[in-house]
Order: C-alpha cells, then structure tokens, then sequence
C-alpha cells in the first residue's frame, strides 16, 4: 500500500552512504566501466553495502563498483573533489558538520537526476517514479531550488523523534507524555529519582527536534516561514514559544550531555537512555543498529514517540529523516550513475537494506521490516501524527552565517549558562534575516 506523506522543507539528515574517489579512466582494458561509490559508514553499518554492490555486478559484469565508505567520508573525498577527482555516486545525507551536500547545493554542482524518475528498474518492469512513496520527491528536500527538477533522489526514510526506554516506563508506571505540561511534570518526577529527563547524542540531532516542535507550535505555514527565511520569523510570538518549550526541556538535560556531544563520544549520551541514566534523546530508527552490541538496562525496549503537543488534542509532526543519493555535475560515468541509482529501488537491493533496517520509501516495503521496525513506523498510522521533511533552504553562501548551527548548537551554550534564550533568538534573526537577502 503507497503511504503518502505530508513532506516540505528541504533535506535533513541524518546519515549518509556511498561517495568515493580515487583518479582513473571510465573503464580498463577489458572495456569495464569503473563506477566511483562512496559512502557514510552510519548506523546501518557498511556490509549492505557492499552486497547490493556484489548483486549489481552479478547482473551487470561490464560494470566494476568500487566502494569507498568511512565514518568520515567527507574528509576523505573532498580533497579529490578539489583536485577534480569526483565520485560517480554519492549518497550522503545534509545535516552533519561537513556540509558537503549543502556545499554542492548552494554551488549548483548536482546533476538533475529527474530522468532517473522515468527510467526503468533494472530488472523489473516498472519506473522509480511509480515505485516511490507518493510524496516522497517534489520538495525541498529532492527538489532543492524550488523548481520541478530533481536533484537528490530519497535513499531511505525513517522516523526520527524522542527514544526512551519503554521497559523503564512500564516498570515506574509512567505514561509517556502527551503534552509538554506532562513531559515537565514527569521531568520533575524523574528528577526526584535521580534520572534527568532529556540528552541528545549531539547537539546536531536536534534537528529532527527543532523541526517537528516549529510545525506543532505554528503549523506547516510557520514551519515553512521558518525554513525560507521570512522578514523577522524569529520575532514572532510562535518562535518565542518555540523557544521557550526548548530552553525548558535543556534545563532538565542530563548533566554528562554538553561534555559527550561530539563525533567522538556521541555514544555515552545514547547510553545514557540504555542505562537509564536519562529517559529521552531525539534520534532515529538507525539507532537500534548502532547501539546494538551496546549493554543495557534489564527489560530494556526501545520506544519511539513524536515530541508532545503544544495543547492537548494538538497536531504532532514527526521529522522524518531522508537520506539522499546524488551525482556530481563533475561525474566521469554520469549515464552509468543513474543506471545504478536505478537499481538500488529494485527489490532486490531493497530486501539488502531493509535486513540492516534501512527502509527505502519505496511499495511494499512493510513486509521486509523487522518486527522493532514495523513498531516504530506504526507512528505513520495515527491519524493525530504527520510526517515531515525538514530542512532550510538554499541560498547563496552568506560568510560567517550557517542558521543550523545557530539553531542546533546553542544548545550546548543554553545548557551551560554560557548564553541566554534572548541572545539565542536575536543570533537566529539575524542570521535568518542574512539569509533572506541573499535570496532565502
């Protein structure tokens, strides 16, 4: 059954996957094309990888995969990149540090991959376009430029929102809150208890957070000035309660957050809800696979819930995080990219992914998810719940300005004291304000 979801905003993001680089021709002496991959090791981790690229050129054998993947892909293609060394594919989400896909975005230096949408998949009988969720590409997120060409193709999808411990809870006899009067109230109970209510792996994953929380408090249309910079948004009336439910929630953050809140040490802050030393962070569906080797609380169930409502009876958004494959402009194999781009909505590499929790917003993904998965993706189905996509717009860079560090990493400085909810609020108008002349 086509799920269609409520998707605006441009592109989030959480992990990436495939980009590579290294020089050399389009193929050898044997006439093989050599295909350039490089990929984000991420939470799913790197051997479906490597399988969907070992079944490609089962079927393919004039074409040669090589793959490139690191927890620190970035790093390591840029320099090619500069060098004029492009990948052929690079699948990697927006959202981390680095800023490679916004870079390229900003720059225009992404192939249009539209024709992908009518090219047929390998294999079967039918087009990506008709395979894909229904709403899944035409927005910001695919569609960076608010036009009808596509440049980032949606890869996999997953709910993001608050994690906790669902085995704790039904141990303390608590509800999960519904609302954020309940959430600061159970705050105050856990406390009591010695178990901070919130932590987040970095302050980065409060993109998921900041996102859904602007849709609750004002809607799609707040949430849409929000992300293309209208005249003064910050100012508002709904960004001060934004703000206010956020400066709240990290005054009841665990203590340990601010010092574990970077690549290196990310995963002691997600201990902290597998030792149940804080009961909730905002992540997604990957997490399970991230964290699986990792020791945990007796009767330790992962639970997934949207943030609460604003009011009581309120609408919910739940960020949905969509990881995007994309092309260099500067691609040696441009037509070869978009071949296997193609394939990788193909049942067949679907079923790879799906088995390390990647789903791909494709038809009749439900029967490949595992029964934790088919758990968290249930949120879809509550009629009080919407899927969004979230993400700032394009705009020309602007020197010394980047909103989503604005936004997301003063948290840190909120938690610490070393700032204020008001010094917030005036550096995120600013910054927004830059960013609308500059063609926001």
């Amino acid at each position: 059954m086509r799920r269609s979801l409520v998707l605006t905003g441009t592109a989030v993001t959480v992990l990436g996957l495939l980009a590579g680089c290294s020089a050399g021709g389009s193929g050898s002496d044997s006439g093989r094309t050599t295909l350039k991959v490089a990929a984000l090791e991420g939470g799913y981790g790197r051997d479906m990888y490597t399988q969907v690229i070992k079944a490609y050129e089962a079927s393919h054998p004039d074409i040669d995969v090589q793959l490139q993947i690191s927890k620190s892909i970035e790093d390591e293609i840029t320099p090619n990149m500069k060098a004029g060394r492009y990948p052929d594919v690079v699948v990697l989400g927006q959202g981390r540090k680095a800023a490679l896909t916004e870079t390229l975005v900003k720059d225009k230096a992404l192939e249009d991959l539209t024709p992908v949408l009518k090219e047929r998949i390998p294999g079967e009988d039918t087009t990506v376009g008709d395979k894909l969720t229904e709403g899944i590409v035409g927005n910001l997120n695919t569609n960076p430029y608010g036009t009808d060409q596509t440049y980032l193709m949606p890869m996999y999808y997953a709910p993001t929102g608050l994690f906790y411990n669902k085995g704790l809870f039904e141990e303390k006899g608590w509800k999960v809150p519904g609302t954020w009067d309940e959430m600061f109230a159970l705050g105050d109970t856990a406390k009591k208890q010695g178990i901070p209510l919130f932590t987040y792996p970095t302050a980065g994953y409060l993109d998921s957070y900041f996102f859904a929380l602007l849709a609750d408090v004002g809607g799609e249309r707040f949430y849409t000035d929000v992300m293309t910079y209208k005249k003064d948004v910050w100012k508002t009336a709904n960004a001060r309660k934004a703000l206010d439910i956020t400066t709240e929630l990290l005054g009841h953050a665990a203590p340990a957050t601010v010092g574990y809140a970077n690549e290196q040490d990310f995963t002691k802050n997600q201990q902290l809800v597998l030792d149940d030393k804080a009961l909730f962070m905002p992540n997604g569906t990957w997490i399970v696979g991230e964290m699986a080797e990792a020791p945990r609380a007796d009767g330790f169930q992962w639970g997934l819930t949207p943030l609460p409502a604003v009011t009581t009876g309120g609408k919910r958004y739940i960020t949905t995080s969509v990881e995007s494959v994309w092309v260099p402009t500067a691609a040696q194999n441009k037509d070869a990219a978009k071949e296997f781009i193609a394939y990788l909505y193909s049942d067949e590499a679907a079923k790879i992914f799906a088995k390390s929790n990647a789903i791909q917003p494709v038809e009749g993904i439900a029967g490949s998810l595992s029964a934790e998965n088919v758990e968290f993706y249930k949120v879809y189905e509550d009629p009080s719940v919407a899927a969004l996509v979230g993400g700032f717009a394009s705009t020309a860079p602007v020197e010394g300005v980047d909103i989503k560090a604005t936004l997301f990493d003063t948290a840190n400085s909120i938690i610490s004291g070393d700032t204020t909810e008001d010094r917030w609020r005036a550096a995120l108008n600013e910054a927004s304000e830059k960013l609308r002349q500059a063609g926001g």
